[in-house]
């Protein structure tokens, strides 16, 4: 039996009630639901930023996470879409949700769905989405889906943001189902630049897990990217 997809949704919101947690939910409620009319079964696992704050704050000083902390990262490695989800303040993204994205490793979210979404006190910060997050998510290589949600306090009660979650969600749900981030990372993994013991899924974490044998590694080494290892040492066939 095929396991269920995994959904992981990153929510920076602190208020309580969060209207950035309560939007990420709505997106990741009708995701599921759409996997689930296409028979393909999902779980959801959520990530609360508010909590991880000072653990957060800590491993940005001394470079070392929590357990709570990588246990988040792994739920990330792990997972076959992401919703993230952050408050705006003051014409930028919040600091909690920056300094998260920031302890990653540059690897973790290669070629992984990942569904954009934000929500503000005023329509005024709606650019931010796509002039902060997309960025920010593209420098991750993410797939950052082409709609992303953007919602004010004046949105909830509209037609128009129950339209764009859907929208948004059918992308998330087809990507995710298709499992084409895998089949990414899988053919081309080699071909990345990697760091060394992360958390990443496929992270290399021992000397034999390394392939010395890629374009990166070879041209670390003094030789080309077109040019096998054998052939760099002389021990390749005349």
């Amino acid at each position: 039996m095929t396991e269920p997809l995994r959904l992981v949704l990153v929510s920076a919101g602190t208020g309580n009630p969060s209207s950035t947690r309560m939007l990420g939910d709505r997106i990741a409620q009708k995701a599921l639901d759409l996997l689930g009319e296409a028979d393909a079964p999902a779980t959801v696992n959520a990530i609360e930023l508010g909590p991880l704050a000072v653990d957060i704050a800590r491993a940005t000083v001394s470079g070392v996470p929590s357990a709570d902390l990588q246990a988040a990262f792994e739920r990330l490695a792990a997972a076959d879409g992401v919703i993230a989800a952050t408050p705006v303040y003051k014409a930028g993204l919040s600091g909690l949700f920056k300094s998260f994205v920031d302890l990653l490793d540059n690897d973790l979210l290669l070629a992984r769905p990942i569904l954009l979404a934000a929500t503000a006190g005023s329509a005024r910060h709606a650019l931010v989405v796509d002039e902060q997050m997309r960025p920010l998510f593209a420098y991750m290589r993410a797939l950052a889906l082409p709609t992303s949600v953007f919602a004010t306090p004046e949105d909830w009660g509209a037609t128009d943001l129950g339209e764009r979650i859907e929208r948004a969600a059918i992308e998330l749900a087809v990507l995710m189902r298709s499992r084409v981030g895998h089949e990414i990372a899988d053919r081309a993994w080699s071909a990345y630049q990697h760091e060394f013991g992360g958390s990443a899924a496929r992270a290399e974490r021992t000397a034999a897990d390394v392939d010395f044998d890629s374009p990166l590694m070879r041209l670390a080494t003094g030789g080309s990217a077109g040019e096998s290892a054998a052939a760099q040492d002389g021990s390749g066939s005349a």
